[in-house]
């Protein structure tokens, strides 16, 4: 274990990893060109796994592909891959569903928030090609708080503990989400969150309306 992770595992308190699943051969190398070895090396020690009781999880690629294409559709991002400026995988997912979406040219580049239909881009195409895409890597798990995988009520406070006390732990295919989904008028409250399954969740979500994807403030100060 790393100095990063160890920040990640122990002091941020994410250890240990929960509802593990190792896997196959034939992902590792698939992914073994396209994603960092960093990674890869979590993935095989640790699995596909959550972390925290949960807040976050290591998730395989190919799970996602689908429901990430379809958050993508009609944005900048489908069209970077269909001309092959970049190619994009989701690494990790909070208990929200919320999405962190790894790009081969950009690095750590996208974040899918499914609750409010947001994705937010932040260009590490500078990062990727200085630092290298393990750094980058060591970096996310080192900066990693809770905090930062939280969504919140009307009141501004955490929910996930309230969610866990409420509704359970999550399984590896499981998230939190408000009903009726805030986009169809409900509202963020704990008494309206449920445990559904994460990927008819987001096929669902993703098709409620237009997509919302917010400045990337990195680019904004370069254009200054």
């Amino acid at each position: 274990m790393n100095n990063f992770f160890d920040n990640f595992y122990n002091y941020a308190g994410f250890g240990p990893a929960v509802k593990q699943r190792k896997p196959s051969d034939e992902s590792l190398s698939f992914f073994k060109s396209k994603l960092p070895d960093r990674l890869i090396e979590y993935w095989q020690s640790y699995g596909f796994c959550g972390w925290g009781n949960g807040i976050f999880w290591l998730v395989d690629p190919a799970d996602y592909n689908d429901i990430l294409q379809s958050w993508m559709h009609g944005t900048e991002f489908e069209e970077r891959e269909r001309k092959g400026l970049d190619k994009y995988y989701v690494i990790g997912r909070s208990a929200f569903g919320r999405l962190f979406v790894w790009g081969e040219s950009s690095g750590l580049s996208l974040k899918i928030n499914p609750l409010y239909g947001m994705l937010l881009p932040s260009d590490n195409t500078d990062n990727l090609n200085t630092r290298g895409a393990d750094r980058i890597i060591d970096l996310f798990f080192a900066s990693m708080s809770k905090t930062h995988m939280e969504e919140k009520d009307l009141d501004d406070l955490p929910l996930f503990e309230r969610a866990l006390d409420k509704l359970g732990t999550l399984e590896a295919d499981e998230m939190y989400t408000f009903v009726p989904a805030l986009a169809l008028g409900g509202a963020n409250k704990l008494e309206n969150l449920q445990k559904v399954k994460i990927i008819e969740q987001h096929n669902f979500l993703s098709e409620l309306g237009e997509k919302n994807v917010m400045t990337d403030i990195v680019m904004q100060l370069r254009n200054l």
